[in-house]
This record gives structure tokens, C-alpha cells and sequence, in this order.
């Protein structure tokens, strides 16, 4: 026990008192609100300002483009689209009533696109047909100087159809008020029932939040799965594993070397999870003036759930980490090993979008039971949907299982393995290793 302890200690202090754990400990939260909030606010405000023309030959749309309210994002459409349009639009309307030949006449427009001088450059050119309000087939065309400027697209779409809908109505003997309240879009308000009868606020905050916190109980998992198996080959490539084994079982530095890693994992969550909850705390406050009960989204039994699914998940995943390293005798081998591995155990990460959005549906569940998969979607579940207490009870048996037997698997593996160099061994000679230890 006391050799154990000696390894388990000798991982711990080693990692904790590196420069980079006490970066990222205290960054990384940082850097990961960075990376979500920056492409937000790339879209929302980092576009700057899109300089269009608008070619009109129904000559009737001038004031769709040229009111000031226009130019910027309409405020009364409160759908996904609306809220990811750009900051604001310079419009240059162009009344071309009655032009028959729209095409050519915007070929001098359409140069501009390509135009050295930054004064007359345009970002695009929207062209209005001159049936656009008569015809129900009638189409717009946008020309871009960039293959994915569908926002300004969107955008300018929304402008015309508003204007020309709203024209239509009018023709039809409808009050422009009228027209306009009858126009007017509905706002949705999502809401999760609980088993229970509980209803909690649902929507994107609870997207948001099951995506950050999965993020956060499946990459210290893996990041650290690497650290061990780097430890693991650089001692043996040093020799320093020979020494190691003389003084403690092979079993005693595989435990200790795992449990010693999984101390630093949960001291790094526990930190996050503190600054979280400090944040969190300032952030309750705020919204509770504002009266927002940010709690329907972040619910005791939810942190609970982590840390349990946090140590299965580590694991599971960490084993498969250390028979990496005890097989192979560099960085290089052991990444080519691991890499296929890798992406079948993060397959529910590649689907996260639909668990999410679909926790209850039948892939949810069958990988929420299955072994290795299950910690990270049941977690996932318990965040954005209410599962059965009986099928989070049987992914945690199964998940316990599965580690029981893939630490019998590693130690046996890594008996073997620790004290072997040269070529990597084939799965024939694992099988051997597995009967032999």
C-alpha cells in the first residue's frame, strides 16, 4: 500500500507543480469562453460595415433599403436568422424602373466588385426584377465577391420580401398598419417537462450548457490519458521503468500512475467548477434582479452527475491510454496506435448536435447503455432531458464493469509490456501477453 501511495503521490506533485497545469488551470476557463463568445461576435459585430447596391426595376422598393431602420438588423424579427445579421448595411438604391434588361445594365455595378479603388468597392449587388411584386415566380439575384456571404444575403432577402409582401397586401385593399401588425412574427418560448410535472426553461441556454460541460468532462480525460502514456514510454525509453518495477509490482505502478493523474484531473475540474461557480453566482444575482431563475439551467443533480460520469469516463478511457504506452516505444508509434481508437471513443462527441437536440431517441439511449460510450451521453442526458433513474443506474454498472475488466486487461498487458522493446506487438501477441501474465 505504502508503494503505491509513493507512485500515486510521485504522479500527483509531479503534474500539479508543472507551469503549464497552473496556466491552464487558471486560462484555459478563459480561453474556452473566448473561443465560443469570439465567433458570436464575429458574426454579430466583427463583419463591420457591408457596402451593397441594389439595382430595383420595380422602382417601388426605394424605402425598403434607404430608412435607416432598414441598414441595420430589424429588432421585431426575434428569429435565429435575425439575431446573426451583420451590424450594419450600406445600401446604394439604384432606381432602375422598368429596366427590361436588368443583367446588362448591372455589369458597370457588378465591376465594382473587383474594383482597386476601396471608395467605389462593393461587397454586392442585389438585383430586383421588375415583376418582383406581380409575379409570384419571380426570383432576386446576389452577386458577392465572397462564395459564403449568405448573412448580408439573408439579410437583404428579408428587406425585399417584407417590402414586396407587404405591397401585395396593400393591393389587396389592406390598411399599411394592418398589413404590418398582421405581418408581425411570434416569439416561442421553450419549455423542458420533467417526469415530474417541473417545467424548466429549455432552448439554447440548454444547448450551450450541454455542450460546454461534455467539453469539459470528456478532454481532461483524454489530455491526461496522453500524459500517462507519455510517462509510461519516456521511463521506458529511459530505463527508468527497470528500476521502478525492482522496488513495486507492475500492478502497483499502473494503479498509482492512474489514480495519480486522475487526482490532477479532478483538482483541475474542481478549480473550473469553483470559478464556474463564483461566476455562476454573480451571474444568478444579476439575472435575479432581472427576474431570470438561472437555476432551471444549472440544477444541483447536475454537478453530482459530473463528477460520478467524470471518474467513469476518465476510466474508461485512461486504460486504453496506458496499454497504448506500455506497447510502444515512441511518441510516434503510440499516436498512430491511439489516433484510430480515439475517434470511436469520441464518436458520441462527433454526434453531439443530435443527442442533444434529441436526447430520448433510440441512439441516445443504446449509447447511453453501451460500454465506453455510455459516461459521456448519459451525462449528456441528465443535462438537457430527465432519463429513468433505472437506465442511469445500468450505464453506471456497465461502465463499472467495463473498467473492472479493461484494468484486468491493462495490467496484464502492461506486466508484459513495461520490460518490452523493439517492434510493436501484434494482436495475436497481446492475446499471449493476456494469457501468459
Amino acid at each position: 500500500m505504502n508503494k503505491f501511495l509513493a507512485v500515486f503521490k510521485r504522479e500527483y506533485i509531479q503534474l500539479v507543480r508543472t507551469k503549464m497545469f497552473i496556466i491552464m488551470t487558471l486560462l484555459f476557463p478563459l480561453l474556452m469562453a473566448g473561443l465560443m463568445l469570439l465567433p458570436g461576435l464575429m458574426v454579430t459585430q466583427g463583419l463591420g460595415e457591408k457596402k451593397i447596391v441594389v439595382l430595383d426595376a420595380t422602382g417601388r422598393l426605394h424605402d425598403a433599403y434607404t430608412q435607416t431602420d432598414n441598414a441595420k438588423p430589424d429588432a421585431s424579427r426575434r428569429g435565429a436568422a435575425a439575431r446573426r445579421l451583420p451590424s450594419k448595411m450600406n445600401i446604394e438604391y439604384v432606381d432602375r424602373a422598368g429596366d427590361k434588361d436588368l443583367e446588362t445594365s448591372a455589369k458597370p455595378y457588378i465591376a465594382r466588385l473587383a474594383e482597386r479603388d476601396k471608395s467605389r468597392l462593393v461587397d454586392g449587388i442585389l438585383l430586383v426584377p421588375a415583376d418582383a411584386v406581380t409575379n409570384t415566380d419571380a426570383r432576386l439575384k446576389y452577386y458577392s465577391r465572397s462564395a459564403a456571404d449568405f448573412i448580408a444575403e439573408e439579410r437583404l432577402s428579408s428587406l425585399t420580401n417584407r417590402s414586396v409582401h407587404r405591397m401585395r397586401l396593400e393591393g389587396r385593399g389592406l390598411n399599411a398598419d394592418e398589413v404590418d401588425k398582421l405581418m408581425s412574427d411570434i416569439r416561442i418560448d421553450a419549455v423542458q417537462l420533467s417526469k415530474s410535472g417541473q417545467q424548466k426553461k429549455g432552448g439554447a441556454a440548454n444547448f450551450l450548457i450541454g455542450f460546454v460541460l461534455t467539453a469539459l468532462l470528456v478532454m481532461p480525460s483524454f489530455i491526461y490519458g496522453m500524459q500517462i502514456m507519455r510517462g509510461i514510454i519516456q521511463e521506458k525509453t529511459e530505463r527508468v521503468v527497470e528500476v521502478l518495477v525492482s522496488s513495486v509490482t507492475p500492478s502497483q505502478l499502473l494503479v498509482g500512475k492512474i489514480l495519480g493523474v486522475a487526482a490532477v484531473g479532478l483538482t483541475q475540474i474542481s478549480v473550473w467548477l469553483l470559478m464556474g461557480a463564483l461566476t455562476g453566482g454573480t451571474l444568478a444575482t444579476t439575472a435575479a434582479l432581472a427576474g431570470e431563475n438561472i437555476t432551471q439551467f444549472l440544477r444541483p443533480s447536475m454537478f453530482a452527475y459530473f463528477a460520478i460520469f467524470f471518474i467513469l469516463a476518465y476510466l474508461t478511457y485512461v486504460c486504453v491510454y496506458a496499454i497504448g504506452g506500455a506497447i510502444c516505444n515512441s511518441d510516434r508509434e503510440a499516436q498512430q496506435l491511439i489516433a484510430p481508437i480515439s475517434m470511436i471513443m469520441l464518436l458520441p462527441w462527433f454526434l453531439l448536435a443530435g443527442l442533444i437536440t434529441n436526447p430520448d431517441s433510440s441512439l441516445a439511449v443504446g449509447f447511453s447503455l453501451a460500454p465506453v460510450f455510455g459516461p459521456m451521453t448519459m451525462f449528456l442526458r441528465t443535462v438537457v432531458a430527465d432519463p429513468p433513474m433505472s437506465q442511469i443506474i445500468t450505464t453506471i454498472a456497465v461502465s463499472i464493469a467495463t473498467i473492472a475488466v479493461f484494468f484486468w486487461i491493462t495490467a496484464k498487458i502492461f506486466r508484459v509490456g513495461i520490460l518490452s522493446y523493439g517492434k510493436r506487438p501484434t494482436i495475436p501477441e497481446l492475446w499471449r501477453w493476456i494469457k501468459v501474465a
